[in-house]
């Protein structure tokens, strides 16, 4: 996945931290997809419990939107998450 954060300035602009904040990922509809973002919105959150979240699969089955609403603490670390993420194979969408 290309590697595009959003500015760190705008998200100071744009939230009130510390907030809740929503992370969005669509990937491959499979187990390890769901564990390795799970695991790095933990890592960059710096939680020591797996974060909450909804998940939904597309009509076919063939992907998985997930979504994570955790409160940040700072920018820095809403730009830990979208760092890790972006390792993950198989992300097709983050928003």
């Amino acid at each position: 996945m290309k590697n595009h954060l959003p500015p760190q300035d705008l998200l100071e602009a744009t939230h009130d931290f510390p907030c809740p904040y929503t992370f969005k990922i669509i990937g491959l509809a499979n187990e390890s997809f769901i564990q390795d973002v799970v695991s790095a919105v933990r890592k960059g959150m710096q939680f020591d419990f797996d974060p909450p979240y909804e998940s939904r699969e597309s009509s076919g089955g063939k992907h998985i939107a997930l979504t994570f609403e955790p409160v940040a603490e700072n920018s820095t670390q809403v730009l830990s998450v979208y760092s890790e993420i972006q390792t993950i194979e198989g992300v097709i969408l983050l928003l």
